[in-house]
């Protein structure tokens, strides 16, 4: 299989209706015909290799997907003088729904994507049945990945599981959403069937895997709660190998893609295709596979800085001294902030922006290490969507819910020892339910600013149900002020509601 690093070039796979003469030639035969693919193994490696190419779309980890998962949470906020991006996480409507919009195609396009391989791979006869189950098994986990964050982005969505061969095989009824998790839950554990745990060749880095089916079932099924399933799930990933890597700043960086503590991340290269960036359109050989991640959240003067931390993020990570009196160990891989001798992109941090100026901005998958800016948009740094961190919180979290404190305290130890923060695995050991919980949460705050956890977490906790705890929220961030019931997910594009009346807005959008 070729490295998904070096797909220039992806099929757009589609159907054609057309009325015509025989006599009469309306076809272009330099455009691939759906009706002449899928007739070889290859051909079906192309279709999955087309399921990937829409995690590069700004739609997805180009540059929307990340900020749509970020923005919502207590930890991070919008700054951007653009609404589309600094309403995104107010629970208020930017009047631009392009985000949302984007979105949403991207993640459909994927699921469809998915279902062409699924719906035609037994249409031809295979030699190789290893390959046809690790290529069946990367549509099934690509279409449980698309429809999870689907799922958990709008709610009110459609469940499609058949390739969609006319418009009006769209025209659905929105899916119950126990429903469309349990679609989520039941194509997750079909992939983990059918996937490896590793592939033999190197180039094949970034595709799907045991693992990583495995790691986002446990999530699906936490989201669920349902404790025991999801325990059962993350061990399954626990005994394949992961481990933490010893420095933190190893997860966020060129050097170190694809280590020991990745389970699932998208390969981008500054090296492969063109300089041009992927929108929303049809895949050219000139698209860049890299991502906008960078410059949108880059401190001011080296990106655009878009997307920044809250003071109260920031302040967590003083609450509690390292062994050796320092601060977390995570919060230099974190944010950039004045300290003394503190760089920004090779500068001096005070003499850029002055002395206590008080900023604060995110430096996870920056690249101040090797480049002086980020205004030229393309990020080669690989995103990590799934670390054995996640796993391992996760886990202690079905643990604690599971009633097993001395367990979660041994897995929330672990991420604080790479941390630097003291040995208090027996005190955890001994604390309440509701004590050693308020841990857990605290250390997944530490541990994934940036990464997209913290919104899926509150909403899964509850706690926007809680008046207390949506109170703390309000102290946390002034943008949950804003929030009424029902906004926990995005509105449904309007575009989307109006191209299929059956689609149902989210209860709290609807004025």
């Amino acid at each position: 299989m070729k490295s998904l690093k070096y797909i220039l070039v992806v099929l757009v796979l589609f159907s054609a209706f057309s009325c015509q003469e025989d006599y009469l030639e309306l076809s272009n035969p330099n455009q691939p015909d759906a009706a002449k693919f899928w007739k070889t193994e290859d051909d079906f490696e192309k279709g999955v290799n087309a399921i990937y190419q829409n995690l590069y779309y700004d739609g997805s980890w180009l540059r929307f997907a990340s900020i749509a998962l970020d923005v919502r949470g207590d930890d991070v906020r919008g700054d951007s003088p653009w609404p589309v991006i600094g309403l995104a996480g107010t629970f208020t409507h930017p009047g631009d729904e392009l985000m949302q919009q984007w979105i949403w195609i991207v993640f459909y396009g994927g699921v469809h994507r998915s279902n062409l391989v699924i719906s035609k791979i037994d249409d031809i006869e295979w030699e190789d049945t290893a390959r046809r189950e690790e290529l069946l098994g990367q549509a099934y986990f690509m279409r449980a990945f698309y429809n999870h964050h689907l799922v958990n982005f709008f709610n009110n969505v459609i469940i499609y599981e058949e390739a969609l061969l006319s418009p009006e095989d769209s025209y659905r009824t929105t899916t119950d959403p126990a429903e469309a998790r349990q679609s989520v839950i039941d194509d997750f554990a079909m992939a983990a069937s059918l996937l490896p745990e590793s592939y033999d060749d190197p180039a094949d880095l970034g595709r799907a895997t045991k693992g990583a089916a495995y790691g986002y079932l446990g999530k699906c099924l936490l989201f669920d709660q349902r404790y025991t399933e999801a325990a059962d799930a993350f061990e399954e990933v626990m005994a394949m190998g992961y481990s933490l890597m010893p420095n933190f700043l190893d997860n966020f960086t060129e050097a170190y893609e694809n280590n020991a503590e990745s389970i699932f991340e998208i390969q981008f290269d500054r090296s492969v295709g063109g300089t041009e960036l992927g929108w929303v359109s049809e895949p050219a050989t000139t698209w860049s596979k890299t991502t906008a991640r960078a410059i949108t959240y880059a401190p001011v003067g080296f990106g655009w800085s878009d997307v920044v931390p809250t003071q109260w993020a920031f302040d967590q990570f003083f609450v509690e001294p390292t062994t050796t009196g320092g601060v977390d160990a995570r919060l230099d891989a974190t944010m950039f902030y004045e300290y003394p001798g503190a760089t920004v992109y090779g500068n001096d941090f005070a003499s850029y922006y002055g002395p206590g100026s008080g900023l604060i901005f995110p430096k996870k998958y920056q690249n101040y290490l090797t480049i002086a800016d980020e205004f030229d948009w393309r990020s080669g740094i690989n995103e990590r969507l799934l670390r054995y961190a996640d796993i391992l919180l996760m886990y202690a979290e079905c643990q604690i819910e599971l009633g097993d404190n001395t367990a979660a305290a041994s897995y929330i130890q672990m991420i604080r020892d790479r941390a630097g923060l003291p040995d208090r695995e027996a005190e955890m050991a001994a604390m309440s339910k509701a004590e050693i919980f308020d841990e857990l949460a605290h250390q997944r705050l530490l541990e994934f600013v940036f990464e997209g956890h913290r919104f899926d977490d509150i909403r899964r906790w509850g706690w926007l149900q809680d008046p207390t705890k949506l109170a703390e929220l309000q102290s946390h961030d002034s943008e949950f002020n804003a929030y009424v019931p029902g906004r926990e997910f995005y509105f449904i594009p309007r575009a989307e509601i109006d191209a299929n009346p059956n689609v149902e807005q989210n209860p709290g959008w609807n004025n």
